[in-house]
């Protein structure tokens, strides 16, 4: 049984990083690449931190052997990837904590770590420290969305313990709740932001409506979520009230 779950972890980890490789510079956005940290925290949710790292690295590697990628590839994914997995464990299975470290992970300490790297091995002058702050942010506020909205599809069935179990896993009760309900909510629009910027640049739409657009689906679902939030909070005491 433990040969079994072995096995299928380094299946499934094999498949993240091919799914990593492929769509990670094909679902891009200018300057941000949103699916290497949609690949980071379903790992990190699915596997554990170390396999996470591991998935990282090995995807920024291929990237950078194949496609000439710089080393941001890696500075860019391994710091959030194995941060991802420790914050998802120390909370003790909730999900916004596996995007919180991404986000931490890659937008602070990998944009921080990547300005060296590039500065000093790759030779780019006019560099800041924080010069990939706001891209690298920006990314895995995108990303870690679209994983958020994905993951809580499945933990709401029960899917996401049993695919933990499956694969060995530490697995945690769902924490369903009206926050991560809104939360939810608000993710979605980070998704209309990256089909819309895709759609955008491929078919070519341009105009005030399309330049903006995804930009205004982004605010909408936040208004949503919140609106959402207001309501079930304020539905909850009259609920209780006449019960």
């Amino acid at each position: 049984m433990r040969t079994s779950k072995n096995l299928l972890k380094l299946i499934t980890l094999s498949m993240l990083i091919a799914l990593g490789v492929v769509i990670s510079p094909i679902l891009r956005v200018e300057g941000m690449c949103p699916m290497a940290h949609f690949i980071n925290i379903v790992c990190a949710v699915f596997l554990g931190p170390w396999y996470s790292l591991l998935c990282a690295t090995l995807i920024g590697i291929i990237r950078m052997i194949t496609m000439g990628i710089p080393p941001i590839a890696l500075t860019g994914a391994v710091f959030g990837a194995f941060l991802s997995g420790v914050f998802y464990r120390a909370s003790k299975g909730r999900i916004l904590f596996a995007v919180l470290g991404e986000i931490i992970g890659t937008g602070i300490i990998g944009a921080i770590m990547s300005y060296p790297v590039m500065t000093f091995f790759w030779g780019k002058e006019g560099l800041s420290w924080l010069f990939y702050v706001p891209s690298f942010i920006c990314g895995t506020l995108i990303g870690g969305s679209i994983a958020y909205v994905f993951l809580r599809k499945f933990a709401s069935n029960g899917m996401l313990a049993k695919i933990q179990a499956m694969l060995g896993a530490q697995s945690y009760l769902d924490h369903t709740s009206t926050l991560s309900n809104a939360l939810t909510i608000a993710a979605f629009g980070a998704i209309l932001f990256v089909v819309i910027e895709i759609a955008s640049d491929i078919f070519q739409l341009t105009g005030v409506l399309w330049d903006n657009l995804s930009y205004i689906s982004l605010i909408v679902c936040a208004v949503a979520a919140i609106l959402y939030y207001i309501l079930k909070k304020v539905k909850a005491p009259h609920a209780a009230i006449n019960s």
